[in-house]
């Protein structure tokens, strides 16, 4: 039975498009549509014999309380709406595109003096300049980055780098950059290499190939046989790219393809870009516990991907979306696209021909991408297990941590805490623990202070929704018998007796060999196991250990740095960072602040008649 609210207001929907909200019985909102029609669509989801079949339906007629509605005045209006109320609820029941930071563009500002191509992650709102992308990796935009450094000569180094440069660096030196921080150059011939990266990046390979191939005869007639060289360099790049990918649509069109795979609540889609009738690059995407349907699915990917801010809105919008089900509003959508791109946009379900076989094989990609991510999980578990048997623990080692202590010279001791999740490094969980009483090198006493409020942290913070401490299912301590002896009594010393510890240690295999091997050390076990290094066990303890060898001495250099860079004025009570950089820049050091008179001190901005006393208390 429905809530008798939820009765009554579903008897007084209007015809109009829209927006309406679902909430439960404790006012939460679990999911938000558009619709064509509010009416027609929200009093679907309660007929008797529905067809609609999406998983969470059932459990939406359960735990409804309540339902909002948003009349708007066209169906466009009711995506744009949509995209918005899913960003700012969160609801349970709608999927969201995760836009993470594997999202790169490539910057180019046609517009400054000597422009340079950079990479940006999220381009500002109100910037001219233009973006090419986004790559759905890293890797992909940072090899184009490379790739064009190494063929067009355009300057890498930064504003404030090409500002005080003296002399040419050693990208000039290798002939990759014409140096204009330092030489009078050729601004016509620098322009023209910025025409070229912005043709190579929009795909247009064919125009480029025609202007390199003139070039390249100009120079060679004025005898300029140099110039003429880099040229056939760059229309040698050009034509190895244009080889490397088949012509699958039309060279007249570009085009978005969406491919979707899934099994059962895991889905995959794959976002196939076609520029020129080229495949220039594919970004995938994984989704967990999807409980709607594929056209539904669709419609979430595009209202995110294609949305302000989101990874489609920062590169050029195509001429034709395709898709492998068609959803709801979709003219609405081409509409929305075809307005923010000043041209039409088309989205379209192609049944046959070369249109339909895109979308097969971006489908095939989607397919491919998930068949991979689920023999990589199974491989994971595999190998979990191995490490569960060899080292005799009650559970599975999903979450594993490892400490490592760092210093030098006795100085700027830190402990570090890392964490994988499933093999995979898992940096929300990374700790860093100052240590403050252990001091001159005395690693035992640093792991102890570190490992005693690191587990005192976990064990006081057990249960909660936040689980950043919780205690992993395997800690590991770097070193032999007396590291482990030092972590088992601080977990014994707080009641933790069931918390796995091993200790991971390389050594000598033999008292004179000089052939180091890993060795496994366990709870009231006298002797190391050895690992062999083709062990999953090994590679997994192995890949903790080193990672928190890195973020140890990252977080310890970090550490000292600050130490050295420490002013006299930082101890001085009542002298903020302000006021300290201010009296820095009017005096020259810490020293010359100590000795100006009164009246010198407050000429400068900010300082006032207290601040100068508590320099003076400083000095005695």
């Amino acid at each position: 039975m429905l809530p008798e609210a939820v009765e009554a207001k579903l008897a007084e929907l209007p015809s109009h498009p829209g927006c309406y909200l679902f909430k439960d019985r404790e006012g939460a909102i679990v999911y938000i549509g558009k619709a064509k029609n509010l009416r027609a669509r929200v009093r679907s989801y309660f007929q008797e014999g529905s067809s609609d079949q999406r998983y969470f339906v059932p459990l939406l007629r359960r735990v409804l309380g309540d339902l909002e509605t948003v009349v708007v005045g066209s169906e466009k209006e009711a995506a744009i709406l949509e995209n918005a109320l899913i960003k700012e609820h969160q609801p349970r029941f709608n999927v969201k595109l995760r836009d993470g930071k594997e999202f790169l563009s490539l910057r180019l500002d046609a517009a400054a003096e000597f422009p340079r191509l950079e990479v940006v992650r999220r381009p500002a709102p109100d910037d001219r300049a233009r973006t090419f992308g986004p790559y759905p990796s890293a890797t992909s935009a940072r090899r184009t980055l490379h790739l064009i450094n190494k063929h067009f000569q355009l300057r890498t180094c930064s504003d404030a780098d090409f500002a005080s440069r003296r002399r040419p660096c050693l990208q000039h030196q290798i002939k990759r950059c014409p140096a204009p921080c330092v030489l009078e150059i050729d601004r016509d011939a620098y322009r023209a290499q910025v025409k070229a990266v912005a043709l190579f990046l929009d795909g247009r390979h064919d125009e480029l190939s025609g202007e390199l191939e003139r070039q390249m005869r100009d120079a060679s007639r004025a005898l300029n046989f140099e110039l003429a060289g880099v040229y056939r360099d760059q229309l040698a790049a050009v034509t190895a790219v244009r080889e490397a990918q088949r012509l699958v649509g039309d060279p007249g069109v570009d085009q978005d393809v969406v491919g979707l795979y899934r099994e059962g609540e895991l889905v995959e889609l794959a976002m196939m870009y076609v520029r020129g009738g080229r495949v220039a690059d594919t970004a995938r995407f994984s989704w967990k516990k999807v409980e709607l349907e594929d056209d539904e699915v669709i419609a979430a990917l595009l209202r995110d991907y294609y949305s302000e801010g989101g990874a489609g809105s920062r590169g050029a919008l195509p001429d034709e979306v395709l898709v492998p089900a068609l959803p709801e509003g979709a003219d609405g959508v081409a509409e929305w696209l075809s307005e923010r791109r000043g041209k039409r946009v088309v989205v379209a379900c192609p049944q046959r021909g070369r249109k339909a076989h895109l979308v097969a094989l971006a489908t095939e990609n989607a397919a491919h991408a998930f068949r991979e991510k689920q023999r990589e999980r199974d491989d994971v578990e595999a190998r979990l297990r191995d490490v569960q048997e060899r080292l005799r623990l009650p559970t599975l080692p999903r979450r594993i941590e490892c400490v490592d202590i760092s210093h030098l010279g006795g100085e700027d001791t830190v402990g570090a805490v890392v964490a994988l999740r499933d093999g995979r490094p898992d940096k929300r969980r990374y700790k860093v623990f100052h240590v403050t009483t252990a001091g001159g090198g005395d690693d035992y006493a640093a792991m102890r202070e570190v490992l005693s409020r690191r587990f005192a942290r976990g064990a006081a913070r057990e249960g909660e929704a936040d689980d950043r401490w919780t205690l992993p299912d395997l800690f590991v301590v770097d070193g032999g018998r007396g590291q482990l002896g030092v972590a088992l009594a601080a977990a014994r010393d707080l009641g933790l007796h069931d918390l796995a510890i091993v200790g991971l240690a390389k050594e000598r295999e033999t008292a004179t060999g000089e052939t180091m091997v890993d060795r496994v050390y366990l709870p009231g076990q006298k002797n190391g196991v050895p690992l062999r290094k083709e062990s999953a066990a090994l590679f997994f303890l192995a890949r903790a250990r080193d990672e928190a060898h890195r973020f140890s001495n990252a977080s310890r250099e970090r550490l000292g740095k600050k130490r050295r860079l420490r002013s006299e004025l930082d101890g001085v009570k009542g002298i903020g960072p302000v006021t300290r950089r201010a009296l820095l820049a009017a005096f020259g050091g810490a020293s010359k602040v100590f000795l100006a008179t009164d009246e010198a001190l407050l000429e400068v901005p900010g300082v006032t008649a207290r601040h100068v006393a508590a320099l003076r208390a400083a000095r005695g």
